[in-house]
């Protein structure tokens, strides 16, 4: 019910029922979609990445150079060597790859449906509003139904940066259609031009400047979404960007940051010159722009016939690591669990394997992807999870002790807190409860409740348990608690509980969503007062040891929580050894 008392709309129900029906209906297009944006875009990271990195540095540089003149060119040369030395060199190609690929599918498409709402009215009106709502539906909501209709990994990142992008260049091309000048079209007509002749010899070279800068500023929204993009999977510089914001490294941010910006503005120069290039008339641009095809078509065809003509051995099309094309679904890039999941790599010599980084959120959809259709998967997992409680999973055997033993989760206060807000502090230390508990609750929320009633509904059915958090607490009377957690299925449910609890005690609750290196950083820093997600001693202990001076630790407050790779029991393997 809302404010109004009237029935909430099932929206929302409705959106899902209509993407799971769609994911079943066209799963062999998306499939088909799938494979085919991967193997372009294999084939544009293996075209960029033929030779030794100086050899597209250098390339690059001339090519600016004959677009924007020689200061760009030297920049570019300067700002590419940067980019190597710092050692982001295969992440830019990864991440110039993706935009050149969104580009492409841009063009091709955009430029169509543009000329299409340029010649009929109708069309235009239908597009407008769909284009706008393109536009303003954040970018984040993209990648939604994309994990679910194209998997995890880099396609659901191109999908959303394409649908993100594409705006600029149907608007850009149907403005630059509708103004040629009338009089033109009338002349044209004269000479009894045909449609096409007219699209063709007279449209669309007086719209090319205009259409040109729908491409460019398409190619630079694709290039914002990278970051983005690698909350599903995406590799390049998005990901080093987002696992330096989770590690609160400044240093790496602002390398990986820098590095996107230089790939920016040589995009930028290019495609803003390459009708106009400053050396035209050294060279004409007819014929540069033909060597240019030549040489990426000529080396994309060497390198098909080279790999044509490499043999490899024969593969069992059985094994666990066919069927799951090796691949391991992970989380969050700078989450511990990624860490020990790569020191178990290392440790049982999964060189084969690649750890697909991500986000919680991507992997469970992953995951029931794969259930529902009773393919393997093999996931980063940690109890308490609500995962468990909806399918049939267990953990593969780690002999070697890779992603040591059982963990407890600790609440973590700032200094001083005992002293402002003693009632707090004392619940905060009284806080413990089972993993059932925790499980009751995200089971609660995964079905359909807000996290605050999931969290309303246990506390009113436990009066028990919360009674000896709140023994001896003294009485708030409005003051304010900062909450800070991590996006974690058990830390919403744990943070929302406590707030709660601490809400019904008189104190003016913020529960604040952050990643897992400014959540230690928060409280150490005095800006949050209190976090109840602290996995130690194994998956936090980085954060822990950086910060551990600077903040009060009130001991575990759940004890019995796993890491460890995670399949469904249909899969027929036991232990990580397996995968050897």
């Amino acid at each position: 019910m809302n404010n109004m008392n009237m029935p909430k709309i099932p929206l929302g129900e409705w959106v899902d029922s209509l993407v799971q029906w769609v994911t079943v209906a066209f799963a062999g297009f998306f499939t088909l979609l799938t494979n085919s944006i991967e193997g372009l875009l294999n084939i544009i990271v293996d075209v960029l990445s033929v030779g030794p990195p100086i050899v597209l540095i250098i390339f690059l540089a001339l090519l600016v150079t004959y677009t924007s003149r020689w200061p760009l060119g030297i920049f570019t040369l300067v700002s590419l060597l940067l980019i190597d030395n710092l050692g982001y060199w295969e992440s830019s190609i990864q991440t110039l790859a993706i935009v050149l690929l969104s580009g492409l599918i841009t063009i091709i498409i955009g430029i169509p449906i543009g000329i299409w709402c340029a010649k009929r009215k109708t069309v235009q009106n239908i597009v407008t509003p769909i284009l706008d709502f393109m536009q303003t539906m954040p970018a984040f909501v993209y990648l939604i139904p994309s994990i679910l209709f194209f998997g995890i990994g880099v396609v659901p990142g191109i999908i959303a940066s394409f649908i993100f992008a594409i705006a600029p260049t149907i608007r850009m091309t149907n403005l630059g259609i509708q103004e040629v000048p009338k009089d033109l079209i009338e002349a044209a007509d004269a000479f009894g031009s045909s449609s096409s002749q007219k699209l063709f010899k007279v449209q669309l070279p007086l719209a090319m400047p205009t259409i040109m800068a729908g491409v460019n500023q398409s190619i630079m929204l694709a290039l914002s979404m990278v970051v983005t993009a690698s909350l599903v999977g995406a590799p390049g510089l998005g990901a080093d960007v987002y696992r330096a914001v989770s590690q609160i490294d400044v240093g790496k941010g602002f390398e990986a940051g820098l590095s996107i910006v230089f790939i920016a503005i040589i995009l930028d120069r290019i495609t803003q010159n390459l009708r106009n290039p400053a050396y035209k008339h050294v060279l004409k641009p007819r014929l540069a722009f033909s060597i240019l095809a030549v040489l990426v078509i000529g080396t994309a065809i060497a390198l098909a016939i080279l790999k044509g003509n490499t043999t490899s051995a024969p593969e069992d099309e059985n094994s666990i690591g066919a069927q799951t094309d090796y691949e391991i679904i992970g989380i969050e890039p700078g989450a511990g669990l990624m860490a020990l999941t790569s020191k178990a790599m290392e440790d049982y010599g999964l060189d084969q394997w690649n750890l697909f980084e991500g986000s919680s959120a991507a992997m469970v959809a992953e995951l029931k992807k794969s259930y529902d259709a009773e393919k393997p998967i093999i996931v980063t997992g940690w109890s308490p999870h609500w995962m468990f409680a909806s399918y049939k999973l267990k953990y593969l055997d780690d002999p070697k002790g890779s992603f040591g033993g059982a963990e407890d989760i600790h609440t973590l206060v700032r200094k001083g807190l005992d002293k402002d807000a003693p009632g707090a502090y004392t619940i905060l230390d009284q806080f413990s409860w089972e993993p059932s508990d925790l499980e009751a609750v995200m089971v609660d929320i995964t079905g359909g409740l807000k996290a605050g009633e999931a969290a309303e509904k246990w506390i009113k059915a436990n009066p028990d348990k919360v009674a000896k958090w709140t023994n001896g607490a003294q009485a708030a009377n409005g003051e304010s608690i900062n909450l800070v957690f991590v996006a974690w299925d058990t830390e919403i449910a744990s943070t929302n509980v406590i707030g709660k609890v601490l809400e019904q005690h008189g104190y003016n609750v913020t529960l604040t969503q952050v990643e897992v290196g400014p959540m230690f950083a928060g409280v150490a820093n005095g800006s949050s007062d209190a976090m109840v997600g602290a996995w130690l001693p194994t998956t936090h202990a980085e954060y822990f040891n950086t910060y551990k001076n600077d903040l009060v630790d009130l001991g575990k407050n759940l004890h019995g929580t796993k890491n460890g790779l995670v399949v469904p029991e249909y899969v027929d393997i036991d232990s990580i050894e397996d995968l050897q």
